[in-house]
């Protein structure tokens, strides 16, 4: 695993949208990015950063800048949560063995009440139009984060 740091190039990527089609790196090309990971679809932390992210999605778009959220959940289940909360955002599946996550070591060792398991640490990339990290966010609180990660995207 290579670290990612600002100011590196994002790495490539191909994943898989809820309607079947897919996402790729070249897909961002002349527009700022924020991708953001964030562990499971339907559970509380997740849903609220997805609707966070869907009711400033107008704004992000002001900015000239795309959203795309990003789990290891399969196709059906994101098409399901965006049913289910109204969500705008675009979702993608990183679901494959050395994906993105992966790569970007946000999929990693977790604690949770004295349990270590593997899962997707909550974090948050910001690109510029030559897919280049110009902020990374690891380690997301929910909380205001939608709102912090515009403020980054209006003054980039």
């Amino acid at each position: 695993m290579t670290t990612y740091a600002e100011g590196d190039a994002f790495p490539d990527f191909t994943m898989e949208t809820p309607d079947g089609g897919t996402v790729t790196k070249a897909d961002l090309s002349g527009k700022k990015a924020v991708i953001f990971f964030y562990p499971k679809d339907n559970t509380p932390g997740c849903t609220t950063e997805a609707k966070d992210f869907t009711a400033l999605k107008p704004e992000f778009e002001k900015a000239g800048t795309y959203l795309l959220g990003v789990s290891k959940d399969s196709a059906k289940k994101h098409q399901n949560f965006i049913a289910k909360h109204d969500l705008t955002v675009d979702l993608a599946t990183d679901a494959e063995e050395g994906g993105l996550s992966d790569t970007l070591g946000v999929w990693g060792e977790k604690k949770n009440y004295g349990r270590t398991y593997m899962g997707m640490i909550r974090s948050t990339y910001l690109l510029d139009e030559d897919g280049k990290i110009l902020r990374i966010w690891p380690k997301v609180r929910v909380k205001g984060h939608a709102e912090e990660v515009l403020e980054a995207a209006r003054n980039a």
